[in-house]
């Protein structure tokens, strides 16, 4: 053990010291010439003090004494060399440097108790500060580090943020005197104490700790209540969850709140006549504190302790626990069935809680801790030690060992035994335990770990060394540095000794609570005390969306979860994705964009998501021979583009450990990461950044599309890639079938998941959620219209509803392409923008279309509220119920979303009224019908979502042709505005160029309409293409840029470029070449092919040929191929065909001449597209799969191939009835994959 506390011991390495000196000079050398260095450093220590030599380095003073040394330390200068402390592993021969160690300053303001001379480190007390409350002054200088630690791991450290906070901080203490920590600040402040514990074996798992500030707590018996659900959360049915519950600072010192307990869960002990002891000898005096207030114990061996809490620095009360929520475990032997007649027993949660939390200069004196037993704390320590239940003679007799000499090792056989006992009967019971081997080298795991992220990990060798079998444990070889830092867990007085009672006699009995007493004084006494007690756990709602409606579930989820939890909904795009570590309930619902990719509100989370990946990917694993590691923007792409889920595993496969051989690395549970067996050892879990994440994932799409739900089914997958755990399965809702009703059966699901996962019994609060699934949120007596004196502009309240910067625009030309025909035509405007507004080629515009004015008119004629005054300026308001300790407080607030218009705008602008109404509005028009049979013939279609789907597709009624269909029906314009959902923007992509075209933009528009019913029903017409082509000359249009970096031109006009894009995806090409011209013309660049491959269905449908025609005559297109999927008596082609005529010089065009490839269309024909330039690279390039994989995503790493992929539009019966059946097709897939 020399070797180990080598702190306090000399080594003689000369040769290595005298290194060191020398670069020490030579650093002061360096720094004597920097002038008006005024101040004295009071003595650098030598490399040898710093290094573990000679003397202590924790300890306060450092002499110099060598006149050598003495020459190193200059006057008037101050100069810090912190040296890394060398610890060594005498097993492997390895070492690891410890920096952390020179950061004690900063964050701590006790040493170690060693001295020159003396080591102190096996002395139990950890040095402290005492139980003085901190000055203003000292809890300032705390706070400033702490919340300068907290930024730090955010990213942002220094930060307008920052700064903020602690002028925040600054004021609140010189105001009060203290200061209250934010709740993210408190959950990285409470697993950062674990993080630093120095006697704790277990911290590899400081992630996954769970938090309940139970700050708001101010009595005993909510003190009680609160530790109650820890336990609950805690035992979880055996599979241990790492969790700490927080009460109120302390103040002045003598209002603390304390758990008298040393831990939650302890056996009694009682002293007897003879001086034995019946039960734990370890608790007898705790036990004596208990009877004297007031407690009548059964006095059997196995009694467990009641609860003392003292709230406020109130007398303590006592509380018995109910033994139903107390999981223990029988203790029997595998071999041996007499032990089980010894009638022993443990219980499962290890809870500390006697020590106090010292985070940013705040004392939290009321903690409850735990994590899960390691099998020698029960089997040694608490069954074995002599001053405990010293079980190990009687085991030893029984095994008929020779207990009358120690040379027959009968203690350690005996000793081993217990512990196999231990472990063998919690492994039966399912309860979460590690053997002390595995503990081991999870812990030497979790020293490398630290070392690679904070260079250094504080540890008392003394306590993580096992009491047991320690030579054979990795642990016992390897040295470790003993110091202290802030946030920490410390030791305190136990409170029977430092309590001021308010009466005299101390010892006078206190009135006895049961839990159900406590539990009917909770519900008697307030609602809000209890919303309050289970509004502690965080819920975060995130969406991504395009068209709105993933924001619209969210905000109904958010609802139903706002009863039970303290719930946030955001969207991604204003989402601080550095928080997401210390969240603690995470629910995605989000929509996918394209082919795969993430709505553009959801692109930056993606990407930090997949940052967070790579990071904790690449920390331990090499680059696979002969490719580029993958970064975290062609991992998102190749998830978006390629097979799903082989295709993300074999990516990901890159990054994983030699010693997986590549194979993809399933997440451990936390059961089957902690229970090892007897004969072997247990893997140590990959703890991610994630880990103490739940997560559940709602993904929305269209079956239409071949990457269905992907973005959703992304996020769920990196989530747990990242540690995160996952509630339930993603649920994908099929907007082709039935995605209304699963997202009610997710969010029904995923609320009671929640409420159990967090122990979170059902009260008032929860029978208010439950019953709000279903139910309208908005009722006539919750919005109203207010008048107001003047509308704001169609601009600016557009501005103001969907939080954009528009332009206006002027139509200057509006004319058809090509032949068109009764259901397909294609037309181009150009309009004319009246502001500045930035664009590049291959960027989008969005158009904010108005409703077909017929449809407008119909529904107007149905409102009842209005008096048909459609054109005044009114503003939706919603009543919103604030609960206060005084009572509800309700107040009218003006909508969040629709500003001060008309009611013919809002409905001609604001609101969708085309697409069929959600089963939530059609129960409204239900309940404002006159005429039962009209009602009856809604709620037939709302109780069976199989009906309601099909009428949905086979009719897909707009709101005017519904309230056709039920003449009775008149609704309040109020509530029914409230509930419709928004009208989204359409996006086109930018048909022209900024160079060619200044102040114009131009589009390409194919305009929608088509026939429902099979072809037979009524005419349906697309919202933004039939209103642009209805615009006429100097007509006005609301837009905005939304740009698309990944589509752009490159900047060398020299690449060679390959253009695909059939129909109308030939759009933003047109500004491609238009673009090309003119810097041809005007820089004289020497311009690189470019290769338009064009398809559509009749020569008459060639869009732009003479446009085309003229670039390739001037050079600017090099080849212009078209291929005809109808024209008569030719050979029907389609683009894959032509790229096939064409693949040997496609292949060298990409392989050889770094040209991009370029693909605009629908997302069917873009994956088409996608498969067979695989085959072509693949057979000109005479590469195999994996390669010609691996090639399309050097292509996407480097930004040369892009897509500007859009959904199959549903204009004719055929698209429209297949796309049905395979969404029904995909819906019972699914539904089989799950059983």
């Amino acid at each position: 053990m020399s070797k180990i506390f080598n702190c306090c011991s000399k080594d003689t390495e000369s040769s290595h010291l005298n290194g060191m000196n020398k670069e020490l000079a030579t650093m002061e050398n360096n720094v004597d010439k920097i002038k008006d260095c005024d101040k004295v450093d009071r003595g650098i220590p030598k490399a040898e003090h710093m290094n573990g030599y000679h003397g202590c380095p924790f300890s306060e003073k450092v002499d110099i004494d060598s006149e050598n040394e003495k020459r190193l330390v200059k006057p008037n200068l101050r100069l810090k060399v912190p040296q890394p402390l060398r610890l060594k592993n005498h097993m492997f021969a390895e070492e690891n440097l410890d920096t952390l160690h020179s950061h004690i300053d900063d964050v701590t303001h006790f040493n170690t108790k060693c001295s020159e001379k003396v080591c102190q480190s096996s002395i139990m007390d950890i040095p402290g500060r005492g139980n003085a409350p901190r000055s203003p002054e000292e809890v300032f200088k705390d706070a400033e580090t702490f919340i300068r630690q907290y930024f730090s791991s955010i990213k942002r450290e220094n930060s307008d943020a920052h700064l903020a906070r602690l002028r925040e901080v600054d004021k609140e203490i010189q105001a009060s005197g203290t200061y209250q920590l934010k709740t993210p600040e408190l959950v990285f402040g409470a697993k950062l104490a674990w993080r630093n514990a120095a006697r704790c074996i277990g911290r590899i798992q400081w992630k996954k700790l769970q938090i309940f500030d139970c700050r708001e707590v101010t009595t005993a018996s909510g003190m009680f209540e609160a530790l109650c659900n820890h336990i609950k959360y805690a035992t979880n049915k055996g599979n241990i969850r790492s969790a700490i519950t927080i009460f109120p600072q302390r103040t002045d010192g003598k209002h603390d709140y304390r758990i008298w307990n040393p831990q939650l869960i302890t056996y009694a002990g009682y002293l007897q006549p003879d001086g034995s002891v019946l039960g734990d000898p370890a608790r007898v005096e705790f036990t004596e504190i208990c009877i004297q207030l007031g407690w009548k114990p059964p006095r059997t061996a196995w009694d467990v302790l009641p609860l003392v809490l003292s709230a406020d620095g109130r007398d303590p009360e006592y509380f018995e626990i109910p033994r139903e929520i107390i999981m223990e475990i029988n203790i029997e032997h595998p071999s041996y069935d007499w032990f089980k007649d010894l009638g022993l027993k443990w219980y499962a949660l290890p809870a500390v809680s006697n020590m106090r939390l010292d985070c940013g200069g705040l004392e939290f004196t009321a903690t409850a801790f735990n994590g899960w037993y390691m099998g020698t704390e029960i089997g040694c320590r608490n069954l074995c030690d002599s001053n405990r239940l010293n079980i190990v003679e009687s085991v030893a007799c029984k095994m008929g060992l020779d207990t009358s000499s120690y040379v027959s090792l009968w203690k350690d056989k005996a000793l081993v035994e217990v512990n196999i006992a231990v472990l063998h009967s919690f492994h039966r019971d399912n309860a979460s335990i590690v053997d002390h081997h595995s503990a081991s080298e999870q812990f030497i795991k979790h020293l490398d770990n630290e070392n690679r992220s904070r260079g250094g990990c504080p540890s008392d060798w003394i306590w993580i060394v096992p009491p047991m079998s320690s030579s054979l444990t990795a642990v016992f070889h390897q040295e470790m540095a003993l110091y202290y830092v802030r946030p920490s867990y410390d030791y305190q007085e136990p409170a029977w000794k430092t309590h001021q009672w308010s009466k005299s006699d101390g010892n006078k009995a206190r009135r006895k609570f049961h839990f159900k007493q406590i539990a009917r004084a909770v519900k008697f006494t307030s609602k809000l005390f209890s919303q309050a007690l289970s509004k502690r756990i965080k819920a975060t709602i995130l969406y991504a969306t395009e068209t709105g409606k993933s924001e619209l579930y969210a905000k109904e989820l958010g609802t139903i979860f706002g009863h039970a939890f303290n719930v946030q909904v955001q969207c991604m795009s204003d989402y601080d994705i550095f928080s997401i570590e210390h969240e603690t309930l995470l629910l995605i619902v989000t929509s996918t964009f394209g082919n795969g990719e993430p709505p553009a509100n959801g692109v930056t989370f993606a990407e930090h998501l997949f940052q967070m990946l790579y990071n904790e990917k690449k920390n331990d694993q090499a680059d696979s021979a002969g490719y580029k590691t993958p970064t975290p923007k062609s991992l998102m792409r190749a998830n978006s583009v390629m097979t799903p889920r082989n295709e993300y595993k074999r990516q990901l496969s890159r990054l994983e450990s030699s010693r997986s051989n590549n194979e993809y690395k399933r997440q451990l549970t936390r059961l089957e990461s902690n229970k090892s067996s007897i004969g072997g050892t247990s893997s140590a879990e990959n703890i991610g950044p994630l880990s103490n994440v739940c997560f559940a994932v709602f993904a929305l799409g269209s079956s239409v599309y071949p990457k269905f739900c992907f973005f959703g089914k992304t996020v769920d997958r990196v989530l747990e890639d990242l540690g995160g755990e996952r509630l339930l399965e993603v649920n994908c809702g099929d907007e082709m079938y039935g995605q209304e009703q699963q997202f009610r059966t997710w969010s029904s699901n995923i609320f009671h998941v929640a409420c159990e996962t967090f122990c979170l019994e059902e009260n008032d609060t929860i029978k208010d959620a439950e019953k709000s699934f279903g139910v309208i949120p908005i009722t006539k007596d919750t919005v109203r219209f207010s008048n107001v004196e003047k509308g704001l502009p169609i601009k600016n309240a557009l501005e103001e509803s969907y939080k954009k910067h528009f332009i206006t625009c002027r139509v200057k030309e509006n004319k058809p392409l090509g032949d068109f025909s009764s259901d397909r035509a294609t037309i181009f405007v150009d309009m004319e923008v009246d502001s500045e507004f930035k664009y590049e080629p291959g960027d989008h515009v969005g158009i904010m279309a108005c409703n077909r004015k017929e449809i407008v008119d119909t529904v107007l004629s149905r409102l009842k509220d209005v008096d048909h005054i459609y054109d005044r300026p009114v503003q939706l308001q919603v009543m919103k119920e604030t609960l206060t300790p005084t009572g509800a407080i309700k107040t009218w607030e003006k909508h969040e979303r629709l500003p001060a218009v008309t009611v013919r705008e809002l409905f001609t602008r604001f609101l969708d009224i085309t697409t069929p109404p959600s089963s939530k509005v059609l129960k409204y028009l239900a309940s404002a019908c006159t005429d039962t049979s009209d009602a009856e013939c809604i709620k037939e279609l709302i109780e069976d979502s199989n009906k309601f789907d099909d009428w949905r597709y086979h009719y897909y009624p707009h709101l005017a042709e519904v309230l056709t269909q039920i003449p009775s029906c008149r609704p309040q314009a109020s509530v029914l505005v409230a509930l419709l959902p928004p009208l989204q923007p359409r996006f086109y992509s930018i048909s022209s160029s900024p160079l060619a075209h200044p102040k114009r933009i131009h589009v390409t528009v194919a305009v929608v309409q088509y026939k429902t019913q099979n072809g037979e029903g009524s005419t349906h017409y697309g919202v933004c293409s039939t209103y642009l082509q209805s615009l006429k000359v100097n007509d006005e249009v609301v837009a905005f840029i939304r740009r698309a970096p990944n589509f752009h031109m490159p900047s060398d006009i020299s690449v060679p470029l390959i253009l695909v894009g059939p129909g109308s995806g030939i759009a933003p090409f047109r500004g491609f070449w238009h673009h090309r011209r003119h810097l041809i013309q005007n820089n004289g660049s020497e311009a690189g092919p470019l290769w338009l491959f064009f398809g559509c269905r009749y020569r008459g449908m060639d869009l732009y040929k003479d446009e085309k025609e003229e670039a390739v005559k001037d050079g600017v297109i090099t080849k212009a191929m078209v291929a005809f999927s109808r024209e008569e008596c030719i050979n029907k082609k389609h683009v894959q065909a032509l790229l096939e005529d064409e693949g040997a010089e496609i292949s060298k065009i990409l392989l050889e001449k770094g040209g991009h490839f370029y693909v605009c269309g629908d997302c069917k024909m873009a994956e088409e597209v996608q498969q067979k330039l695989k085959e072509i690279i693949k057979n000109h390039g005479k590469l195999t799969d994996t390669e010609v994989d691996d090639f399309i995503l050097v292509l996407m790493e480097e930004n040369r191939y892009h897509e500007d992929i859009f959904g199959i539009t549903l204009r004719t019966s055929i698209v429209h009835t297949a796309s049905r059946e395979t969404a029904k097709r995909t819906r019972l897939e699914s539904g089989q994959s799950q059983t």
